[in-house]
C-alpha cells in the first residue's frame, strides 16, 4: 500500500526488536487516545506485533527481547483493564507471565 511516497511493509521484514518497538509505539498512542475504538484498534495492533516478537523471543536467549515482550504484555493487560476489557487484560497477563 502506498499513501504519497510512504511504502508500507509487513511487519515480518521487522527484527523482533523492531517488532518489540512497534509494539510499544501502538501501546503508547492507545494509551494517549480518547477514543475508545481508537485505543482498541491500537491495542490489537499492540497485540500483533507482540506476537511476532514473542515468537522469536521464545527460541532465543535474547534476555532484553525477552522482558521487554513480558513488560509490555503487562502494560497492555494494565490499559485493557483500566477501559474495563478485563478478560483481554487476563489474557495479557497470562502471555507475560508465561515468558517469564
Amino acid at each position: 500500500m502506498v499513501f504519497g511516497s510512504i511504502v508500507t511493509s509487513p511487519r515480518s521484514a521487522l527484527s523482533p526488536h523492531q517488532a518489540l518497538q512497534l509494539a510499544r509505539i501502538y501501546l503508547d498512542n492507545a494509551c494517549g487516545a480518547a477514543d475508545v475504538n481508537i485505543t482498541l484498534v491500537l491495542c490489537h495492533d499492540t497485540e500483533v506485533s507482540l506476537t511476532q516478537a514473542k515468537r522469536s523471543a521464545k527460541h532465543s536467549e535474547d534476555s532484553i527481547l525477552h522482558e521487554g515482550v513480558a513488560n509490555t504484555y503487562v502494560d497492555l493487560g494494565n490499559l485493557l483493564y483500566s477501559r474495563g476489557h478485563y478478560g483481554e487484560a487476563q489474557t495479557s497477563f497470562k502471555k507475560a507471565q508465561k515468558l517469564g
